[in-house]
């Protein structure tokens, strides 16, 4: 399976706009910073994202993005879907050079691998960025350690 870098970056970024989703535009420095996005490639992405409906943009001082949604009607894989296309799943393993030539197995494997994008499929068009963001906020929340006597 493949993700691109340009896609992962989308992600990112969507992921740090619904973590700081209040309201207010965050700006391009601090999502760059936040997740370690260079920022004149972050700038090329949320372009698109705003072209796309996925986030706004406001200018000025207190400019920035933000959702153009909530968090919760966004999924992973419409952004997957937007960035690069499909998830490219190797169905061919083979190296063979000669793509006429069947072995016994071709079928079943060809068939696994099939099955195998299905449930990548189904599972980034289910998840929405608002379960991200409380996985990652419980995970965090529950790593903090209690020194209370």
């Amino acid at each position: 399976m493949r993700i691109s870098r340009k896609c992962q970056y989308a992600l990112r970024a969507v992921f740090e706009l619904a973590l700081r989703d209040t309201g207010q535009p965050v700006k391009i420095s601090e999502i760059a910073g936040a997740q370690n996005i260079p920022t004149r490639f972050l700038e090329v992405i949320l372009n698109q994202l705003r072209h796309a409906g996925f986030v706004e943009s406001r200018r000025g001082n207190e400019g920035g993005y933000m959702l153009a949604r909530p968090a919760w009607e966004i999924t992973v894989g419409q952004i997957i879907q937007y960035a690069q296309g499909s998830i490219s799943l190797s169905a061919d393993n083979t190296g063979r050079l000669d793509k006429s030539q069947y072995f016994y197995g071709d079928y079943a494997f060809k068939e696994l691998w099939q099955k195998l994008s299905r449930a990548i499929y189904q599972i980034c068009d289910n998840t929405t960025f608002t379960e991200l963001v409380e996985s990652e906020t419980a995970r965090k929340t529950a790593t903090v350690p209690n020194y209370a006597i």
